[in-house]
């Protein structure tokens, strides 16, 4: 037992207590082990110990005990709906299914637990405060990686990262994906931040995410970077001053990348004698003819390997990913998974493009744009990275999904306020009187036992599900 397992696990079971009192404590405490990955830094029991389990059993025994009744488990709008809808498709591609071995139930218990986690993302989230501490979370335990292994990769010439930390991460394109889609947070809260040490922490923070980004060799995740980073400028208002620090990025990168690094690059643009490349292309072909001849349910959850030699007419051999999230999706769960999958996608980003506008028309709603363009950017790097990994059920997505629902309900919050009573900087929407969101009392708003219905203010009706 070493002094490392005993500081992780004192420090998540002395969190217990707090997570049961109050189960936002709680989902905190799940982030930070989901996406720092804690346990995985550690070397004996604590490195196999259900430790994200154990709380988030916790958090769920606390709030069916002191928040049921008066606080919703989640938002019910489109993109929850879609959750749910797909987590119930998933089941039903496995009725007819090949392989169903302990592999794939163990799959499809986690992915149920990344929904149900997103599920609860989206009714916990009913402050800014409890807003910027979720991304505060997740941006620095995500970026603590990015610095390390930037430092790492600047130390050793550029050398490849062949893995991440573990769980979601360990493969090193997902811990590509997962620190690309973390760049927006790390830039969100550099842009907010007054302090300067903090602040130039955040942006060396994002700095050597890009680099450890680079370093993973992974062609989807950079792709993916420069797509976040191109989101940014298109938002920004400052978009010379954007374009002149990304062309000297761009400069710096040309000259100091390593010719190993800039040889797997420049595959990109042909991937003729590319074995990884045409074997994607394969994949993707073989995918196609799946889902055409199952387009109902597909070939079931996690079972394209498990049929893949009927459709190639061959040895496996290395073509045992579809390697595309659309694909994946498409071939393993059918047509109708696909367009629930789509549908929550292309929701977030129009409601996302509704903040960003009302945000900008209202006095004071800089923080809506904000919170918009952070979360868009993210899911644009999710979509060009998912392009080519198989990722379809990516925890660090369907979070940032929860919290486009959360967002959408504290901006329509913040609107429905008179504007001489509007949250100001440092204040807090959980100190203000509670609103109605679609009819129904807003977290806070529900009734207690022994309480008299109040009439419904008709004056306040957001959309949340679009």
């Amino acid at each position: 037992m070493s002094l490392r397992d005993l500081i992780v696990v004192s420090f998540v079971l002395l969190s217990l207590p707090a997570s049961f009192r109050v189960p936002y404590t709680g989902l905190l405490m799940f982030t930070w082990l989901a996406y720092m990955r804690a346990q995985d830094l550690c070397w004996g029991f604590a490195r196999q110990a259900r430790l994200s389990y154990v709380v988030a059993a916790t958090m769920v025994a606390g709030f069916f005990v002191n928040e049921l009744g008066r606080v919703r488990f989640t938002v019910w709008d489109v993109r929850t709906l879609c959750m749910v809808a797909m987590a119930m498709l998933l089941g039903l591609s496995l009725i007819d299914a090949r392989q169903f071995d302990q592999y794939v139930q163990d799959r499809y218990a986690e992915y149920l637990k990344i929904v149900l986690i997103a599920l609860f993302v989206a009714g916990q989230i009913t402050t800014r405060n409890r807003m910027h501490l979720m991304v505060w979370t997740i941006a620095i335990s995500l970026g603590f990686y990015g610095f390390k292994n930037g430092l790492w990769a600047i130390a050793t010439g550029g050398r490849q990262i062949l893995r991440g930390p573990g769980g979601m991460l360990e493969d090193n394109n997902d811990f590509a994906l997962a620190l690309t889609m973390n760049v927006p947070f790390l830039l969100f809260l550099a842009k907010l931040e007054t302090r300067k040490f903090v602040k130039r922490g955040l942006q060396a923070a994002t700095a050597l995410t890009a680099i450890t980004v680079f370093c993973t060799y992974s062609r989807g995740a950079f792709l993916a970077i420069c797509g976040v980073f191109g989101i940014f400028i298109l938002r920004s208002r400052y978009k010379l001053v954007a374009l002149g620090f990304a062309a000297l990025g761009a400069v710096l990168f040309l000259l100091f990348a390593p010719a190993a690094l800039m040889e797997r690059y420049g595959m990109i643009a042909g991937y003729e004698g590319d074995r990884s490349a045409e074997g994607r292309l394969v994949a993707w072909g073989v995918a196609i003819q799946m889902a055409l001849d199952n387009p109902i349910l597909g070939v079931g959850f996690r079972n394209f390997r498990a049929n893949f030699t009927d459709y190639f007419g061959a040895p496996v051999g290395m073509l045992i990913e579809v390697h595309s999230s659309w694909f994946q999706i498409w071939a393993e769960t059918g047509t109708t998974t696909l367009l629930v999958f789509l549908t929550m996608l292309f929701t977030s980003f129009r409601t996302l493009r509704k903040l960003m506008r009302i945000g900008r028309q209202h006095e004071g709603g800089e923080w809506i744009a904000d919170y918009a363009v952070m979360l868009e950017a993210s899911l644009v790097g999710y979509c060009i990275g998912a392009t080519f990994l198989n990722r379809a059920h990516f925890d660090l997505m369907y979070h940032v999904v929860a919290l486009v629902t959360a967002l959408n309900v504290l901006t329509y919050q913040w609107v429905a306020l008179p504007e001489h009573d509007r949250v100001v900087e440092g204040d807090d929407i959980a100190d203000r009187p509670p609103l109605e969101v679609a009819g129904r009392a807003h977290h806070r708003g529900f009734r207690r036992p022994g309480q008299k219905r109040q009439r419904r203010q008709r004056c306040f009706r957001p959309q949340v599900d679009g």
